[in-house]
């Protein structure tokens, strides 16, 4: 699979913003059993969701259903090397979903407990923020 980016966007450079507070949306378990819930406010970009794909798609052995809740939308922009101050914003360079905390970003089903909060502890470590592993009941 690919990396992950928009095949269109309304602006393709945007400013940085804020990312503060807790998260009002993707908050709760949705689709499978158990989940990776983030603990932070951070920026979490195309690479890192698909590394942590990968780790649960690797532990469970192409087994369950894995969801994943959170798409890169926004543009991240930098300038090239050696480049002096003013001349505009640098060119866009990769995308970031900005999560915050209590969003769960991945979601898994039709695996066993062990498998699943596992898999799910591999995954975190591929991501920027600190997680936690969350079931369908608790939330």
């Amino acid at each position: 699979m690919a990396l992950s980016q928009p095949r269109k966007e309304a602006h393709r450079k945007v400013r940085k913003g804020k990312n503060e507070g807790t998260a009002s949306r993707c908050n709760y378990v949705a689709f499978g059993d158990w989940g990776l819930m983030s603990l932070d406010n951070e920026r979490v970009n195309g690479r890192q969701i698909e590394a942590a794909r990968q780790a649960i798609t690797r532990y469970v052995k192409r087994g369950g259903k894995i969801w994943i809740r959170i798409f890169p939308h926004t543009p991240v922009t930098k300038k090239p090397l050696d480049v002096k101050m003013g001349s505009g914003k640098g060119e866009p360079q990769y995308h970031v979903a900005k999560v915050k905390a209590g969003t769960v970003m991945f979601e898994i089903a039709d695996v066993t407990e062990e498998q699943a909060k596992e898999a799910l502890r591999l995954a975190s470590h591929k991501l920027p923020v600190r997680c936690k592993i969350v079931k369908r009941e608790e939330l």
